[in-house]
């Protein structure tokens, strides 16, 4: 009934794997935080990148809405207009088309030489 003095009570096995457990046990908990966090980090550049591209988006319809203002052909006479220009509109009557695959390039007036 009673043990031996000179016996041991428990292997050092037991000890080691005991050891070995909680080792195992405290790297997983740190590498569930560092994954949890990297997570997060990651989550949190993907929602700098989607305000930055929705950013981006708003610039361009800004440039563009700016372009169709400049573009507007009142605006163009009404700034031509403030600016005292010597430019005035001409009558369609004056304006003739070209077909450039039928006239010779020598009697057409062009740009590229």
């Amino acid at each position: 009934m009673n043990r031996r003095r000179e016996e041991p009570r428990t292997h050092t096995s037991v000890f080691f794997a005991l050891i070995l457990a909680a080792t195992i046990m405290a790297c997983g908990g740190i590498l569930h935080a560092y994954y949890k966090n990297r997570q997060v980090q990651v989550n949190r550049e993907i929602d700098a990148v989607d305000q930055h591209v929705e950013h981006c988006r708003l610039d361009i319809r800004t440039c563009e809405m700016r372009m169709d203002q400049l573009l507007n052909r009142f605006a163009i006479r009404q700034q031509l207009e403030q600016n005292k220009s010597k430019l005035h509109p001409i009558s369609l009557a004056v304006v003739e088309e070209v077909n450039p695959a039928l006239v010779s390039r020598r009697n057409v007036a062009s740009a590229s030489p």
